[in-house]
């Protein structure tokens, strides 16, 4: 924990001698309380400081409510950062300036939001909870599943046809014509299988064998299956039996963990399928302007312009993909009965929560299911342009009444974009069909505006650098050394210099060969915008050389062969050979990472 008080403590008062101000007081405060505090006054005090002086941006004035953990002595501004403060707000009457700092704006939110996403254990408590949550939120989409008037889940589905009614069309067409070729990702599975173990896969389910054939799916031809499927050992699983997805926790912020599902390797293969079709007729459709999955750029974009013009709002949805009905994804299906049943057909039906038992899932995936961030996407893209109907008082019939809002509706996950003569509509529209708006990280009133990881206040950015993991001890902490030297190279991107020059001196106490190296190069050095010194050339490719540390891994091993390897080699995409020779030797994430010295190019 020193070390990330001494982060801080360097870090304000370089910002400070940048803002023509004085952090000595802040800096003794942060001694103080995180003494008596601990971890958690950065983590999560600091943090809600950095929250609530973004909602007091928004609405143009100090909130009464913001701010309870700081003192307000002499004015209705904290104490905690007056000097920043001061520049912003008005210190009598706590109105925003015409003309804030945008400096010690950003300055603010770098001092306060810092640590507010480092990766640590949350206590058992705080986890417990998050678990509970996650069932009380499924059973509040059932709540709502059932109260929903049936008049608004037809809208909903005439709107979802105006959008979708094409892409479903083809992929109708793709799951007919036996066109859906799954895939199997890169992550875990309920059953704990290997990476190259998920092609020995041994069992099928009846609600998949009603719309995929498993001798398409498990074998890699029809010579390959024996005189039955019984005779080969593969297991038919009734609804009842089915292995349900694994609920697990991963660290988030110290506050709160991020609550996942593991999905089973049979529903993840075929999603993965669905999902890649699904996909592209998205992406080569007028859609591609509304709906974001590859690039978030575009949604970073909109909030510059947003903050610029005060025309565009920026929505962030809580719990986004846990508040998505099954019945509603049913209902952007409903006139296209094949992608219908082959989308259910491979979503869990029940997930297993520590703690909680089995229940069965109101919600359509949680997050970790490959149809989840798609799927969430069109239920949002729909009740927005439901909420755009109603403010203009009539229905869309045609896609050119759309199109008409590109570039000023987009949704990128839970992070949506919308025009603000409408958001008060939107809101309400969303949160009636079970989303949750998150009102503080919601913004358009003011002129600062957030999404997809970027911040603006009138078109000037002021997003910031956060530290994601604690300092390394060693070297052999590899996660830790790699986040330390990306801190490093963030905060040279920002100006940051007196702060660089502190970390450069932490990492070269780990880091032996440490040489300024351009951002594209596989070094882990230090970025310089003054270009590098070349130690050698290489003999063969005649490039320049520096001697430096690199992040080093090698896959488990993982053999596969017989069928299970001729299937793999069938669900290559491509033509090209494959990239790693040895995946039927090796396969799946490293257990072990090292750093190790080598001769690099430094571009």
């Amino acid at each position: 924990m020193k070390s990330l008080i001494a982060l801080w403590n360097v870090l304000a008062n370089e910002l400070a001698s940048r803002c023509s101000t004085s952090t000595t007081k802040d800096v003794n405060t942060v001694l103080g309380r995180t003494e008596h505090e601990g971890l958690s006054f950065l983590t999560i005090t600091l943090p809600t400081y950095g929250k609530d002086f973004q909602y007091c941006l928004d609405q143009g004035f100090v909130v009464p409510k913001s701010f309870l953990s700081f003192r307000k002595t002499g004015s209705c501004l904290p104490s905690f950062l007056r000097g920043f403060m001061e520049q912003v707000f008005d210190p009598g009457t706590g109105v925003l300036l015409d003309e804030p700092d945008i400096e010690c704006i950003y300055a603010i939110r770098q001092l306060t939001l810092t640590f507010s996403k480092i990766l640590l254990p949350c206590t058992p408590e705080r986890e417990r909870a998050a678990l509970s949550d996650y069932v009380q939120c499924d059973k509040e989409v059932e709540d709502v599943e059932s109260t929903l008037p049936n008049s608004d889940v037809s809208e909903f589905g005439r709107m979802a046809q105006l959008l979708f009614g094409d892409v479903f069309s083809r992929l109708d067409s793709d799951i007919y014509n036996e066109r859906i070729i799954p895939k199997h990702g890169p992550g875990a599975v309920a059953e704990k299988l290997t990476s190259n173990g998920k092609y020995r896969s041994k069992y099928w389910t009846t609600r998949l064998e009603s719309v995929f054939h498993v001798g398409d799916f498990l074998y890699p031809s029809p010579r390959h299956i024996g005189v039955d499927y019984e005779s080969d050992g593969i297991d038919f699983l009734e609804p009842g039996s089915e292995l349900p997805a694994r609920v697990i926790s991963v660290p988030k912020t110290q506050k709160t963990p991020r609550i996942i599902a593991i999905e089973p390797s049979t529903v993840q293969y075929v999603q993965q399928g669905i999902l890649e079709r699904l996909m592209h007729y998205i992406h080569s459709s007028f859609l591609n302007e509304f709906i974001g999955t590859q690039s978030q750029e575009p949604n970073q974009l909109l909030a510059q312009s947003g903050s610029l013009t005060g025309n565009l709002a920026t929505l962030d949805l809580s719990e986004a993909s846990d508040r998505v009905s099954s019945k509603l994804v049913r209902t952007l299906m409903h006139r296209h009965n094949l992608s219908q049943e082959a989308v259910f057909a491979c979503r869990s039906q029940r997930a297993s929560v520590p703690g909680q038992g089995i229940i069965t899932l109101a919600k359509f995936a949680s997050m970790g299911s490959a149809l989840c961030f798609p799927f969430e996407a069109m239920v949002f893209l729909t009740i927005i342009f439901l909420a755009i109907e109603k403010e203009q008082g009539h229905r869309f019939y045609k896609k050119s009444e759309i199109s008409q809002f590109l570039g000023q509706v987009r949704v990128y996950g839970d992070d949506i974009v919308v025009p603000v003569d409408v958001v008060h509509t939107v809101v309400d529209l969303l949160e009636h069909f079970g989303a949750k708006v998150g009102r503080p990280k919601s913004f358009w009133n003011g002129k600062f505006r957030e999404s997809c990881g970027k911040e603006y206040y009138a078109g000037q950015d002021v997003s910031i650098v956060k530290v994601r993991r604690k300092f390394p001890l060693h070297r052999q902490q590899v996660a830790e050394v790699v986040s330390l030297v990306e801190l490093r190279n963030q905060f040279y991107q920002t100006g940051n210099w007196v702060t660089v020059k502190w970390l450069d001196e932490r990492i070269e106490r780990i880091v032996v060969h440490y040489p300024k190296v351009l951002s594209s190069s596989p070094a882990l050095s230090r970025h310089s915008f003054l270009g590098y010194v070349a130690e050698k050339e290489d003999e063969h490719l005649h490039r320049p050389l520096v001697k430096a540390m690199v992040v080093s891994s090698k896959s488990p091993r993982d053999p596969l062969e017989g069928s299970g390897a001729l299937l793999k080699y069938f669900l290559k995409r491509g033509v090209e050979p494959t990239f790693d020779e040895s995946h039927l030797e090796r396969a799946g994430r490293p257990r072990n990472v090292y750093i190790k010295t080598r001769w690099v190019p430094p571009f």
